[in-house]
Formats: structure tokens, C-alpha cells, sequence
């Protein structure tokens, strides 16, 4: 089947399905552990205030497929908006980020990157104009950078959720703006890239999605 945009393509590969199955398994077993059998590493990292928001995309996208009808099904979409919850929970319960303190400054670009990719995942099923695209997508890291640093904020001043063990400082938030935009613009331009119009195609093309 003719497609007009390389996402299109992707998510009618076996493969895509195989690895979104995967990422998606990987994050609901890592929380099964760290909320049911937490080790000492997560103490004071709020996984329970965590869980449902980290979860949230994995259920809700396969929701909103069936209720849309969307067709092909978004795997790369689904895979790419899971995997930054699954590498920040990994972190946590693997001990990276109390041993390496590199590891939110790493995992703050790569989340960022997988984030606009899935954004980028979602607009090229039924849009096929990459005008202003890599810029669409900075921006929506950007907004979703600045909402997670208040969210920690909060969460940190009051300990909701066990969020006593965050620590967090005005260098770390202004350090993790910059880290996470940054890997937003990469994560667009690799979006735009990769995941968006095919040449040639775009003259036909018709919405897949209602």
C-alpha cells in the first residue's frame, strides 16, 4: 500500500509492533517492582505518585486507537511516547541516578528526544506538510519541559507522593530546561526526518486518520 509519510510505513512493519510490545512490557513490569516490592533505591523518588502518569500513555494510546479506529495501529508513536517513562523508571530503580549523577542530565536529552519523536509520530499519520514542522515539535518539548519542572517543583515543596528524596535546585531546573529542549530540537529534526513526509507522495495524499 502506497503511504504518504515514512510513519505510515514503520507501523505496518511486524517489527514496529514487536518492539512497542516490548518497551511496553519492560515499563509495566519496572513498575510492578518498584510500587509492589520497592528496593531501597526508590526510597523518597514518589514512584507511586509516579505510576499513573508514567502509565498514562501506555493505556491511552491503544484506547484512543480502538476508539478512532486508526489504522495502521501507531506503534512507533505508542513505543516512542513509553520509552522516556521506562528509561527514567529504569534509572531509578537500577540506582544510575544516585550513583552517576550524570544520568538526569543523559536521560533529561534522550527523553526529550524520544518525546518530539513521538509527537512528530502522531501529527505525520494525518499531516503531510513538513513546513514549520521542526519547529512545532521544539516547541511542544519545550512547553512539556517547563510543565515537568513545575510538576517537581510542587511535588518536591510539599513530599507528596514520598517526593522528599528529590532535592531539587535552581541549577538543576535550568540545567534540565536547557538539556531537554535541547534534545527536543534534536529529537524534531531527527522527527521530521525520519518519521515525516515521503517525496513524491504528497500531491494525493489523503488523511488515514478521522
Amino acid at each position: 500500500m502506497d503511504v504518504p509519510t515514512r510513519v505510515l510505513r514503520i507501523d505496518r512493519v511486524p517489527a514496529a509492533m514487536m518492539l512497542n510490545m516490548a518497551v511496553k512490557l519492560a515499563l509495566f513490569v519496572a513498575f510492578a517492582i518498584v510500587v509492589f516490592f520497592p528496593p531501597e533505591v526508590v526510597e523518597g523518588k514518589a514512584m507511586g505518585f509516579r505510576a499513573p502518569l508514567f502509565l498514562a500513555p501506555a493505556v491511552l494510546v491503544p484506547v484512543l486507537a480502538k476508539v478512532r479506529g486508526w489504522d495502521p495501529f501507531p506503534h512507533t508513536a505508542d513505543a516512542l511516547a513509553s520509552a522516556p517513562f521506562l528509561l527514567d523508571t529504569l534509572g531509578n530503580l537500577l540506582g544510575f541516578y544516585d550513583s552517576y549523577a550524570v544520568t538526569d542530565d543523559i536521560l533529561h536529552t534522550i527523553n526529550w528526544v524520544l518525546l518530539v519523536g513521538a509527537y512528530h509520530a502522531f501529527r505525520f499519520r494525518n499531516v503531510f506538510d513538513r513546513r514549520n514542522a521542526v519547529f512545532l515539535g521544539y516547541g511542544f518539548g519545550a512547553i512539556a519541559i517547563i510543565w515537568w519542572e513545575i510538576m517537581e517543583w510542587a511535588v518536591s515543596e510539599d513530599g507528596f507522593g514520598g517526593a522528599g528524596g528529590l532535592a531539587l535546585t535552581y541549577e538543576d531546573t535550568i540545567g534540565a530546561m536547557f538539556l531537554s529542549s535541547t534534545g527536543g530540537l534534536i529529537g524534531s529534526v531527527l522527527g521530521v526526518m525520519l518519521l515525516g513526509p515521503i517525496a513524491g507522495r504528497l500531491a494525493t495524499a489523503q488523511p488515514v486518520e478521522t
